[in-house]
């Protein structure tokens, strides 16, 4: 991408938007295209593709998505898929009709199947059943993934789908209804630190393991992908079998227990009391970690640390 190349973010000030705009903007990219949801609903079809006729964008990170944690996704399944497809097919579309030259989509590693086999490696993609709690929104990323795919095929345009890892880091979600498992963990310790709890109740059992990126490690490989010269760029369009999708993992490469997590964030957080697992509540899926060795094999791998990465979530926490 050239320095002055205009480039749309979608979905600029949560989580993972907000982390591509600070790479972007860190790299020396500032002819940026930004728009709140209150400026452009991503589901009006019409809205978004009048948008890309005026703003007329090269490059496009679709980051834009309905995301939560298993009790957002399972207290709002139908929001989660029909947020997600309204919003993709939008982009994806008006990305096609305005001549975009790539366009990086970004899904979840919770489109794995439940019981995958372990790395999950990118061909393992629709090889088995979902998870039931968020099946909603795997699927509707499925569908994203399907979409850039078919895109691509048709009408010969170039859209990459990476698949990140758990995400975390400045900007996210602390809500502790609606968040993620981490972003979670740090709230519910620290609000139990300042009342001079004796203990804190984790959900589920502890031992099904996950995988946690910095958000802002993740972002650096976006804009990394992005700028993949032609030939390499072309090689991840158009992989061989078994892998038939457009689609790359990004990835810290390493997991740990939930139950781990927990006592990593109370050693950053500074609580002393106990901790309690209730297993009355569910677990999700048994372990979601991803194969990054095609991203390594690339060029890029993860730079911060789990530890290090919780004690800057944690001080962004404390910012707010």
């Amino acid at each position: 991408m050239n320095k002055d190349a205009r480039i749309y973010v979608a979905g600029h000030r949560g989580l993972v938007g907000s982390a591509l705009v600070r790479a972007l903007r860190g790299q020396g990219y500032e002819n940026l295209a930004l728009r709140t949801h209150a400026e452009l609903d991503l589901m009006d079809q019409k809205a978004v593709e009048a948008f890309f006729q005026s703003e007329k964008p090269e490059y496009v990170f679709l980051a834009a998505a309905r995301v939560g944690g298993i009790y957002a996704n399972n207290s709002y399944p139908a929001e989660f898929i029909l947020s997600n497809l309204g919003i993709q097919t939008s982009v994806i579309h008006a990305s096609w009709k305005t001549g975009v030259k790539r366009l990086l989509f970004l899904g979840s590693s919770c489109i794995y199947p439940r019981e995958c086999m372990q790395p999950m490696k990118e061909e393992y993609l629709l090889s088995g059943p979902l998870e039931m709690t968020n099946r909603p929104y795997a699927i509707a990323k499925i569908a994203g993934v399907e979409m850039c795919s078919a895109y691509n095929r048709q009408y010969g345009t170039r859209y990459l789908s990476v698949m990140p890892t758990n995400l975390y880091g400045p900007g996210d979600n602390y809500d502790l209804q609606n968040s993620h498992v981490l972003p979670a963990l740090i709230r519910k310790f620290h609000e139990a630190k300042l009342r001079g709890d004796s203990e804190v109740v984790v959900w589920g059992t502890g031992t099904p393991k996950r995988e946690f990126l910095y958000s802002e490690d993740m972002a650096d490989a976006c804009v990394y992908l992005m700028n993949l010269p032609e030939e390499k760029f072309s090689s991840l369009l158009a992989p061989s079998a078994p892998l038939t999708f457009p689609l790359i993992n990004i990835g810290y490469g390493e997991d740990l227990s939930i139950a781990e997590l927990a006592q990593l964030v109370k050693e950053v957080v500074g609580f002393e009391g106990k901790i309690i697992q209730d297993a009355s509540k569910p677990d999700g899926t048994p372990r979601k970690l991803l194969d990054v060795s095609r991203l390594n094999a690339i060029g890029w791998s993860a730079k911060t640390g789990l530890r290090d990465g919780v004690t800057l979530a944690y001080n962004d926490f404390l910012s707010r």
